[in-house]
């Protein structure tokens, strides 16, 4: 006797119908192929430093293989605390106001599902991270886009985020500096947005994990340093980018105690505790690792130049990222969408990269690409664009 039970019928709806990340479609397709280059995913092409794995491999050699507590280690809280005051100029208290995640997207769950109630609005600037819309979704909130442009070198501005606040607008997610078009928000663009906020009870979501990579004169400025911002901000950072511990999974939040305490009463049910092993290795990082970043940063500049001088060369318009390690050149030219073109460019040339829209509509037109890999592929890259581009203006 055949069961009628259909398992399919049984997934909840909204993830039935979240679209599957656009970044990972063309990574995967990547993989499968010889001599496919791929300047798609944002991984630091860096090794974890030496002394920061020695450290984690001397903590398990120690036995440390237990939990740790729910808000994670306190001498890495302390680190956290410290590296921020010292980087940043900002303070935490260690015990009440940081969580200790698995990676940064944890934490921007845990701060969506402790603050959001059924229907609230939350603005989300975009092109950005393919996470925050699907997250608010899980959470019982409703994504509102804000499309940032080129024209503006894909800042926020002032009169976008006016125009976009509701009665219903919880949330402000501010994600600079920005993966994908390598945005920054300098403190005067700042400082308009927080004069927008002020008198709202609008949150601000603010994703930091790029903070380590500016490049320029001006350091990294967070929302959390002006006026009347500090309490409504929740900061979003971790280990991944700046220390090249993307498969650390480690992250943390930083906030107003009464928002980290519902964060962590999330985490501890869902999570338990971050992986402790990285724990370990990440109070390294942060009390050694400020050479590491330098290092790593400069090494990116350099890449930086090369790509965008290299885009710019070739006839497709790219503005000067100023902050982590993409850049965002605009394939209009083309003729082609933004699917099109990566498509294309795949099979016919065996280089990976990401369609702008995979960000949001208002990336439609350009495409992602990743520096943060060796100066050898980014120039074939390169050379593999300039013929495509070649072949289709011949036609």
């Amino acid at each position: 006797m055949s069961s009628k039970f259909d398992p399919r019928a049984m997934v909840n709806r909204t993830v039935s119908e979240m679209p599957p990340s656009g970044i990972r479609r063309f990574f995967d397709i990547a993989a499968e192929m010889k001599d496919c280059i791929s300047l798609g995913v944002g991984e630091p092409d860096f090794v974890t430093p030496w002394h920061i794995r020695d450290k984690g491999i001397y903590s398990l050699e120690k036995g440390h293989t237990h939990y740790t507590s729910n808000s994670g280690l306190k001498e890495l809280r302390i680190e956290i605390s410290k590296y921020m005051e010292r980087r940043f100029g900002l303070e935490y208290d260690p015990l009440t106001q940081s969580v200790v995640t698995v990676g940064g997207s944890e934490a921007i769950d845990l701060f969506l599902r402790a603050t959001l109630e059924r229907g609230d609005e939350v603005l989300v600037c975009e092109p950005s991270f393919v996470c925050y819309k699907p997250l608010v979704q899980l959470a019982g909130g409703v994504p509102i886009a804000i499309e940032t442009k080129a024209e503006n070198d894909f800042r926020l501005t002032a009169d976008e985020l006016k125009a976009a606040i509701t009665p219903k607008t919880r949330v402000l997610v501010l994600p600079y500096p920005n993966n994908p078009t390598g945005a920054i928000m300098t403190r005067a663009d700042l400082e308009e947005i927080a004069d927008v906020l002020r008198g709202t009870n609008i949150m601000v979501l603010s994703d930091e994990i790029y903070a380590e990579l500016t490049y320029g004169d001006e350091r990294h400025v967070s929302i959390a340093e002006l006026d009347d911002m500090y309490d409504r901000t929740v900061i979003v950072s971790g280990f991944s980018k700046s220390y090249a511990m993307t498969g650390w999974r480690l992250g943390y939040a930083l906030g107003h105690p009464a928002l980290i305490k519902a964060m962590t009463k999330v985490h501890q049910y869902a999570i338990m505790s971050a992986p402790t092993t990285a724990q370990y290795a990440a109070i390294e990082a942060l009390r050694n690792g400020d050479r590491d970043i330098k290092i790593m940063r400069d090494d990116y500049n350099y890449r930086r130049q090369v790509i965008v001088d290299g885009f710019n060369a070739i006839g497709l318009e790219c503005f000067e990222p100023k902050g982590a390690f993409y850049c965002f050149p605009c394939i209009k030219s083309s003729g082609m969408d933004s699917n099109t073109f990566c498509e294309t460019l795949l099979h016919s040339k065996k280089l990976a990269v990401v369609p702008g829209n995979a960000f949001g509509e208002s990336g439609e037109g350009f495409i992602r690409c990743s520096y943060a890999y060796s100066i050898k592929n980014i120039n074939e890259a390169l050379n593999r664009v300039e013929a495509f581009m070649r072949e289709i203006r011949k036609k």
